[in-house]
């Protein structure tokens, strides 16, 4: 049974949004501080490696390209020279950064707090639906972030720090503005992550069927393309290589969809019966 609606009033349910919103910047401002005290590590280890020869991936990928004949897959092999332009430029980086970090770091509590706050409206039906949501969506985001940073960022910061228009033009890339590059492309790579979750919800609600998505694959294939243009540098492998697992998690949330409404029949006739 679903909780009923003279058991909180309108003002208890902004008291009770306002605590879970209050433990959710609390978390976010945690990992935040962390993030800040550990500024070295943050910024060297994590934020700066992929522009490196060092960073794992390029590594692995110039020892590939070595050992098959094409040197052009050692990317990164020269790095380029981040530079500061303004007086508080690098503590308002500072600051930012780790407030992002905090964001991605404390995401799957903040998912936990929103299950928290709008899973007692929920009928004991939808819970059970609802189950291990919070892992799900939590894992899905970590993941889209790890495939950001390990596939996508190594390829957009050769791609667009190497660019030029003219031999003549030298790219001194603004440290604010390669920052704003990497988390923006992992915080977009998180979230485009979560279209099983997405696909799982509009077939919870009605609005798509396994039939539909499978009728309407190809034209998800144009938004697929379209989406993994935005988020990497206009080169057609970078589009290829994101695309490739948005449409595995596609064909997921096709199976994931299949399941629903087959659960949805089988109870109906039960009902019936």
């Amino acid at each position: 049974m679903a909780k009923t609606e003279n058991e909180m009033s309108f003002l208890d349910h902004l008291e009770a949004l306002r605590w879970h919103l209050v433990r959710s910047i609390f978390a976010v401002v945690v990992f935040a501080i962390v993030a800040f005290v550990f500024k070295d590590f943050i910024f060297t280890n994590i934020i700066i490696a992929p522009k490196t020869p060092e960073f794992f991936t390029n590594r692995n990928l110039c020892a590939f390209g070595t050992m098959i004949g094409i040197p052009a897959l050692c990317i990164n092999a020269e790095p380029f020279q981040l530079i500061n332009i303004n007086m508080a430029g690098q503590f308002t980086t500072h600051i930012m950064v780790s407030m992002i970090i905090g964001l991605i770091f404390s995401f799957p509590y903040l998912i936990f707090e929103l299950w928290r706050f709008i899973g007692p409206a929920l009928y004991d039906k939808e819970q059970q639906y609802a189950k291990g949501a919070v892992f799900y969506i939590s894992l899905l985001f970590i993941f889209g972030v790890l495939f950001a940073y390990y596939v996508i960022i190594p390829l957009s910061v050769n791609f667009l720090g190497s660019y030029q228009v003219s031999a003549e033009v030298t790219n001194q890339i603004n440290l604010m503005s390669y920052i704003s590059t990497v988390t923006a492309i992992a915080l977009a790579a998180g979230l485009l992550f979560e279209l099983p979750v997405l696909i799982f919800f509009l077939t919870k609600i009605g609005l798509v069927t396994p039939e539909f998505l499978r009728k309407y694959r190809r034209h998800s294939l144009v938004i697929v393309l379209a989406l993994s243009a935005i988020i990497t540098p206009p080169d057609v492998f970078s589009q290829i290589l994101v695309a490739f697992p948005l449409m595995f998690l596609y064909e997921v949330g096709i199976r994931l969809s299949h399941r629903i409404i087959k659960k949805e029949r089988l109870a109906a006739q039960k009902q019936s019966s």
